[in-house]
């Protein structure tokens, strides 16, 4: 598709505001989603939250991750950035301290490409690459909204929304949001089709190959190719000797894992199944969700419902509208039919991979679909998955959603202008129930806490050189008599005996918080037990009303 150039005519300066009204929404889009990514910085440790390391797979994870400060999901097994993300730290596959750190390593070291990159870029430094690896799809996300600019110039608002349609799709955000590989592949092959578009079919043919070791299911990518429109000998050989360079690298590379790796069990193979079981599977489960929960819906399952749909309406395009020598419909029309062979592991659960591994097929979509009479009611519905989008991006850490702490005293203390970090408190990975609130009556201000259910911690951060005194106070409630103690280092300097239905308060004075992260230990006498009244989760206490008084330097 050639975009034509603006031409100015009688209402030239008209049309020169209106341009400019619309490159200024696509900078506050961009500018938008900028500030929504410093949401996801956790002070002392970087953008790790993105990797969603599970707190449940801490025991094996390898002793690099384990000695650098991260954000591990409390109660959770993660996601498959934090096997890709090991890589990254240590790319030496022979070793067989990776091989017990990372799920299937044999399966996730096929898509090498972008763990290289982020353990060069890193320079091998495990807390550099880990942020440098969660933010990948950070910086490719930004390439790619230039880069769109190529087919979707703002020089309609038909343009811009979709543009903005493609950088908040769901399957984008989803990867963004945890770390994935199809955001920075989504790059790769969009700049491929830019240098096929632009008479460069070599080079296209390259950056589509290398782009299969970040993921093999680039490779589809090789039907944007010209296919030979005769049956001329050497336009064939050129043909196939182009579909072969895109085929080589990955090949190669998974020839080599064979030779090198331990063949592993597992090996993606549920990722595909007979013609639309996967998708027949899902719309049954989808479907049957809607009936058995009635109305109004529960969350998750409208959302998965608008994704799916986005995605059928997608399919149908590409497979109702054939267009057979435009290589944007190749592309869509390639992914199109991958999507009938996705199987169960690819469909399953909220969010499912399906929108993310589609992803191609999407940017296809929205370049494609006519303009005028009513085909923006297809955009419309084909680009249904954005409001699931908006509900991936909210989900944030947990104490940036319910700041269960107050810091407070001299600036001079409280801050460190040279790293802009603020004092403050984390709430360990193991143990500790999402944060929760109230708003007291007759008052502004809220009541926080956090539940334990069992031995857990709280770390505060000093981001300052130097030694700070602090007075430590906080609430601690239980429904059952027990006993609590915290203890530093070790050594305890609480414990009381907490009565049930009371606010329980705690003071410890003096605490010397040494530049870094100084953790205490809270525990009880007594297992977890259930509190009743409809609640059936096993607690111990919660930790109310965390406050950090900070009284001067040592």
């Amino acid at each position: 598709m050639v975009c034509r150039p603006f031409v100015a005519g009688p209402n030239s300066s008209f049309r020169g505001v209106a341009n400019a009204f619309r490159w200024l929404a696509c900078g506050a889009i961009a500018g938008l989603f900028a500030w929504i990514v410093t949401l996801y910085y956790v002070p002392g440790k970087g953008y790790t939250f993105l990797i969603d390391f599970g707190a449940l797979n801490h025991a094996k994870f390898l002793p690099e991750v384990k000695a650098v400060n991260h954000f591990e999901l409390p109660n959770s097994f993660g996601y498959d950035a934090q096997w890709y993300a090991q890589i990254a730290v240590h790319p030496n596959l022979a070793d067989p301290a990776l091989n017990a750190a990372v799920d299937v390593l044999p399966y996730r070291a096929r898509r090498i490409l972008f763990t290289w990159t982020a353990w060069l870029i890193g320079g091998g430094d495990p807390i550099r690459v880990l942020n440098v690896y969660a933010l990948q799809n950070v910086a490719c996300w930004f390439i790619l909204a230039a880069l769109l600019m190529r087919w979707l110039p703002p020089v309609s608002w038909g343009n811009c929304l979709r543009w903005a349609a493609i950088l908040f799709s769901f399957g984008l955000i989803f990867s963004v949001k945890s770390a994935l590989l199809d955001g920075p592949s989504l790059l790769m092959v969009s700049i491929g089709m830019a240098l096929i578009e632009s008479g460069r079919p070599w080079s296209g043919a390259l950056v589509m190959g290398i782009s299969g070791m970040g993921k093999e299911s680039n490779v589809l990518c090789g039907s944007a190719l010209k296919p030979p429109d005769s049956l001329n000998s050497r336009k064939c050989i050129v043909w196939l000797a182009r579909i072969a360079l895109i085929l080589l690298p990955v090949t190669l590379w998974i020839l080599y894992l064979r030779m090198f790796l331990v063949r592993g069990d597992n090996l993606g193979s549920h990722n595909f199944s007979g013609p639309f079981i996967g998708l027949y599977d899902k719309l049954i489960d989808t479907f049957s969700s809607l009936v058995a929960e009635g109305y109004p819906f529960a969350s998750d399952t409208k959302l998965d419902f608008l994704v799916l749909v986005g995605l059928l309406s997608q399919f149908l395009f590409f497979a109702l509208r054939i267009r057979w020598r435009d290589p944007w419909w190749r592309l869509g029309a390639s992914y199109a039919v991958l999507l009938v062979f996705l199987g169960d592991a690819i469909w399953e659960n909220y969010p499912s991979a399906a929108a993310r591994v589609l992803l191609p097929m999407t940017l296809a979509f929205n370049i494609l679909v006519p303009r005028g009479r009513l085909w923006p009611i297809l955009l419309l519905v084909g680009n249904l998955g954005v409001v699931g989008s908006a509900d991936l991006l909210s989900l944030r850490p947990p104490d940036r959603l319910t700041n269960c702490f107050v810091v407070e005293g001299p600036s001079a203390l409280r801050f460190n202008p040279t790293d802009s970090f603020d004092v403050a408190a984390f709430y360990g990975a193991r143990n500790w129930s999402l944060p929760e609130k109230e708003k007291i009556p007759g008052r502004k201000a809220w009541d926080s806490w956090r539940w334990s259910t069992g031995d857990s911690s709280i770390a505060i951060h000093n981001p300052q050189t130097f030694p700070i005194v602090a007075d430590v106070s906080f609430g601690l409630a239980t429904g059952d008599e027990r006993g609590a103690i915290v203890s530093l280092k070790g050594n305890v300097i609480w414990h009381s005996l907490l009565m049930p239905a009371h606010d329980n308060e705690a003071f410890i004075s003096g605490i010397i918080l040494q530049p870094g992260d100084t953790v205490l230990w809270f525990r009880s006498d007594r297992p977890a037990v259930c509190p009743g009244s409809g609640d059936h989760r096993l607690l111990t206490f919660s930790v109310r009303n965390l406050k950090i008084i900070l009284t001067g330097r040592r």
